[in-house]
């Protein structure tokens, strides 16, 4: 076996498993006697766990400083939740929700010990500074399994609208210390939430696996994780068969889709979705899941006309031999099932298209205009504009 050369950066410290969360006080300690803990508004704070950890890090303790977030933050959010806790001594950050939380939660651990707004550090917007450090250690402590935040060195922002733009704060030192995954903390995620996050998941491990930059470490962990989803996904959407096994499973391909897309990149489903994001009020995993199975026949199409050697060809096929769970398909068969799965999925899941948040044919170019962000730099292929319009255009 020929193994070509690769690197891998930091990796958070993996704490997976059901109940793992009664850990977090005993983690935390090890960072200093006090914590902010960023949540969301109520999906964990409603929730009997939250005092019983509230309670539990008295008991190591650990003082708690206490922020919620709700929707996707915004880098004014980020910066006013560091003024209101910079100075505070705080010693570690713990971010318990879902992507957006976890999002929030990192930048603000990244603003508490330095005193510039983030949007010096935004990456394509401001003045792109260097980020000197250092961060507040931050634990991540993910409630829904899609977005694998609690394994990258990347914190997501967002302005909506007009002039709206979608971008990350990017540094080696917000990888989280530790990642919490305890999929017990899954069970009251409703169904079309576990639909879109779990689309999500999907579509990362996906375009991980046939990214330019992919390597055999990172290819090993996408199949596993896809593996994961082809049989949990529709299961636990659907409530059928060992739901708790089902949500384990899905906990375990969201963290592998991080790692992947932390040390490889995505495609342009990704590349798509931060100017879709930015301009309409779409939810990231609702993006993802309604653009999937569209960016990938385009991209076959594109590599079948243009690049005929490219390995993501052969990989493409082996996603199809996977999610099919036949492994004896040859490649045509196998790619043009990998799009009838992708597609039947999109519909079993009822992931809206594009025209539901309000975008309209007028609307593509603009779109079409902003998506060549890092995302496409890894696409296995560079799309034309016309075919990025097509890609739109199918998903009204």
């Amino acid at each position: 076996m020929s193994v070509q050369a690769f690197s891998i950066t930091a990796l958070p410290g993996i704490v997976f498993g059901d109940g793992v969360r009664q850990r977090l006080p005993e983690l935390a300690a090890g960072f200093g006697r006090r914590a902010l803990v960023i949540t969301g508004a109520a999906s964990f704070t409603g929730t009997p766990a939250w005092p019983a950890l509230q309670a539990a890090l008295a008991d190591r303790g650990v003082e708690v400083a206490h922020a919620t977030v709700s929707g996707e933050p915004s880098p004014q959010l980020a910066d006013a939740l560091a003024r209101q806790f910079r100075g505070g001594g705080i010693d570690v950050v713990i971010g318990i929700g879902g992507g957006s939380v976890l999002d929030a939660a990192k930048a603000v651990a990244g603003l508490l010990r330095v005193p510039n707004s983030v949007m010096d550090f935004l990456e394509g917007v401001g003045p792109e500074l260097p980020y000197p450090g250092p961060a507040t250690p931050f634990i991540a402590v993910p409630t829904t399994a899609g977005t694998g935040s609690e394994a990258t060195r990347n914190a997501v922002l967002s302005v909506t609208g007009e002039g709206g733009f979608k971008k990350s704060f990017r540094h080696e030192t917000l990888v989280p210390k530790f990642a919490v995954v305890d999929s017990e903390l899954l069970a009251t995620c409703p169904r079309a939430l576990i639909a879109a996050d779990g689309m999500d998941a999907l579509t990362q491990l996906l375009e991980s696996y046939v990214s330019l930059k992919a390597n055999p470490f990172t290819d090993a962990l996408a199949l596993s994780g896809i593996a994961a989803v082809r049989d949990a996904l529709l299961p636990w959407h659907d409530g059928v068969g060992d739901v708790a096994a089902h949500r384990r499973a899905m906990a375990y391909a969201a963290l592998l889709s991080g790692i992947t897309l932390a040390q490889v990149g995505l495609g342009s489903v990704h590349g798509l979705a931060a100017p879709l994001g930015a301009f309409f009020p779409m939810p990231h995993g609702v993006v993802c899941g309604t653009l999937v199975s569209v960016c990938s026949e385009i991209n076959l199409r594109a590599l079948r006309d243009r690049d005929r050697t490219n390995p993501a060809l052969a990989k493409y096929a082996e996603l199809g031999r996977l999610l099919a769970n036949q492994p004896g398909l040859p490649d045509e068969a196998a790619s043009a099932a990998l799009l009838e799965i992708l597609s039947a999925w999109t519909d079993h899941l009822q992931l809206p298209r594009l025209s539901a948040y309000g975008m309209g044919v007028a609307d593509i170019p603009r779109v079409v205009a902003n998506c060549r962000g890092s995302s496409m730099k890894t696409n296995p292929v560079v799309l034309q504009d016309d075919e990025v319009a097509e890609i739109l255009r199918r998903r009204l």
